[in-house]
């Protein structure tokens, strides 16, 4: 018997011209025990890609998953998924697909009044608005800037095929005991652990012990890859330091049956392991990884595709969706010298890439480092130590090397920082785990460059990518030379985030003394110094489109601080947001300096950045971008 409780909807239905939102006899609550709505650039980016990248050519659905409710006659209270239904609700709104008001928010006047006012597209009132709600909808309309058209009617058409369920539990369910059970669900199987078993299937049983400890080792993102192994075979292969390249010919015995076959793991009864990986100290938990597993497997297939020269086909796009079809595409149809790859071969040449990656990888690019209480943390590049004799020897961090054997500290502790810096630039320009294309072409260089005594290059290829790209890789990122070649400087909000902060770098390296409490953020909004739409009856609106949305008039600031920031004047930005501006980008700094120099002379500054100022403003910065390129 059909179970009534359960509802499956199509985001939009294109015949009908319904959305999940246009059936106004029902009524959609976020209770007030629901946590706020929360979701940011990662998580609204993610579904919008998830969209995106699902191919409904065949007839095929996509399932976002479910929404769980509680039914009150027609009332629906949200009591599991309410962050994914409030985005598609502020996404289906940005589209302009057919939708009622149905979605509301218990006892949170802000939100409701929010919500109305995006819906009705009405200026807010700055003392009444939902900070998360607004900064939700700039999310979605910043990202589809990008798209041209014919990429938003795609999209939409998508959504005909995109699914969704409504759960409602049983009448008189237990809420408290429910939210226990959604609390402590088991761990689920994943693609990583399918495409083990699917490598080591490949493997005799003397190497499948040896593969087993090395991936599960590399899966813990977390800390560095030397402590996820035991003490005795981390000296194997790391050296009696634990700190050197490693010994990738190590052949580690088989201590408990590690080897699994892909019958094993999808028996409803198998649980996936992940007691063999041992640490030593509670240290690992300071780092974090700027991406996941997965995403790391497909970082080092392509380098381990490009390294031994094996004619295969993986898609430009990170997608840790297609992890196993991507391996499986490669395995089976690739070929070295016009000869099919042996998988055995593969299996044990990969794991072997992996290691030394895994290694490179923790040691040169940027991550997030977590001490003292600091919940925030910092970027770091750090080598792994240790100090000590025996049972008594315990891990360390340092600074990495990146300098040239014999030259004086202080010159290669300065290029660690420009290092460290530009690392940093490139990972809150690329937000998306997706596009972080600059991560395999790092480790492309590290991996072949062997001689660790000379790092003085590795400087130069950050930003040789940065300006340029990578010619082994047509990914589609933009580069700051791309957008100089197009010579379009009035693209407002949709001018790349990449130029802004390679902009902010090169004032920072230029000035380090002066700039000395900049870090690079996740800066995501870009927005008008003189505002497209000011407040009001306050002052003038700019009436040319080219002028406000030039270079010139444009910063990059953090998405929070959006929604008090945008309808200010220059001269009032300057004076309201003071502190956060001796925190946030340097270009937005400079433009601060010259509205209050302005001041102080007594120029009248909104009149006088509106007339001249924006042009000269922008021509110094762009100058400083084309010197840095090249041009």
């Amino acid at each position: 018997m059909e179970d009534k409780r359960i509802s499956e909807f199509s985001i939009y239905d294109p015949a009908t011209e319904k959305t999940i939102f246009s059936d106004t006899s029902i009524t959609y609550v976020i209770p007030l025990y629901q946590r706020a709505f929360a979701w940011e650039d990662k998580e609204i980016v993610q579904l919008i890609d998830d969209i995106n990248d699902f191919d409904n050519n065949n007839g095929s659905s996509y399932y976002l998953g479910a929404v769980i409710v509680s039914k009150d006659g027609n009332r629906y209270e949200v009591i599991d998924g309410q962050q994914r239904l409030t985005a598609l609700f502020l996404l289906l709104n940005y589209l302009g697909l057919p939708m009622e008001r149905v979605l509301s928010f218990e006892c949170r006047k802000k939100s409701d009044y929010t919500l109305q006012m995006i819906v009705n597209d009405k200026v807010l009132s700055i003392d009444d608005i939902d900070d998360s709600l607004l900064n939700g909808k700039k999310i979605i309309e910043n990202e589809f800037g990008k798209y041209t058209d014919y990429e938003k009617e795609a999209f939409i058409n998508k959504l005909s095929s995109v699914k969704i369920y409504r759960i409602e539990v049983p009448e008189n369910t237990d809420l408290n005991h429910y939210f226990e059970i959604m609390n402590t669900r088991g761990e689920q199987l994943e693609q990583q652990d399918i495409l083990k078993a699917q490598l080591m299937s490949y493997l005799d049983n003397s190497y499948m012990a040896t593969f087993s400890k090395i991936w599960d080792a590399c899966s813990d993102m977390t800390g560095y890859v030397q402590m996820h192994f035991d003490t005795d075979i981390r000296a194997e292969i790391f050296g009696s330091e634990w700190e050197y390249e490693p010994n990738c010919k190590i052949k580690i015995h088989d201590r408990s049956n590690s080897g699994k076959s892909i019958k094993d793991i999808i028996d409803p009864k198998f649980v996936v392991d992940h007691k063999s990986i041992i640490a030593d100290s509670d240290d690992r938990v300071r780092f974090e990884s700027i991406i996941t597993f997965p995403y790391f497997l497909l970082h080092v297939l392509k380098i381990y595709v490009w390294t031994n020269e094996i004619e295969a086909h993986i898609n430009e796009l990170l997608d840790d969706k297609k992890l196993s079809d991507t391996f499986t595409s490669v395995i089976e149809e690739g070929t070295k010298n016009g000869t099919p790859l042996d998988k055995a071969t593969f299996s044990r040449g990969f794991v072997k890439c992996l290691l030394k990656c895994r290694f490179l990888f923790d040691k040169y690019i940027v991550k997030r480092e977590f001490v003292n209480d600091d919940s925030d943390g910092n970027w770091s590049i750090k080598a792994f130590h240790s100090s000590g004799q025996q049972s008594k020897k315990k891990p360390y961090y340092s600074n990495s090397y990146i300098g040239v054997k014999g030259e004086w500290k202080q010159t290669y502790d300065a290029r660690h920082r420009r290092v460290l810096m530009l690392q940093s630039l490139l990972r809150v320009s690329y937000t998306s785990p997706k596009i972080m294309h600059w991560i395999t072409e790092l480790m492309k260089w590290l991996y072949i460059d062997t001689n660790r005594d000379d790092m003085s290059r590795f400087e130069a290829v950050i930003e040789e990518y940065i300006c340029f790209g990578a010619e082994s890789n047509a990914n589609g990122s933009v580069t700051v030379k791309d957008y100089l070649d197009a010579g379009d400087y009035d693209m407002g909000v949709n001018t790349p985030h990449l130029v802004f902060n390679y902009l902010d770098y090169l004032l920072w390296k230029r000035d380090q003394s002066k700039y000395s409490n900049f870090v690079f953020e996740f800066r995501n909004s870009v927005e008008h110094w003189y505002p497209q739409h000011p407040s009001e009856g306050t002052f003038e609106q700019w009436a040319s489109d080219a002028g406000v949305n030039n270079f010139g008039n444009l910063c990059i600031i953090q998405r929070n601080v959006n929604s008090k920031f945008s309808n200010m004047s220059p001269e009032s930005k300057q004076s309201t947001f003071e502190d956060m501006i001796s925190k946030g980008s340097i270009k937005l700094r400079i433009m601060a300096e010259i509205v209050r120099d302005m001041i102080h002379d007594g120029i009248n500054p909104n009149k006088e950045w509106k007339e001249n100022t924006y042009i000269t403003h922008g021509n110094e910065m762009l100058e400083i971008l084309k010197n840095a390129c090249g041009f």
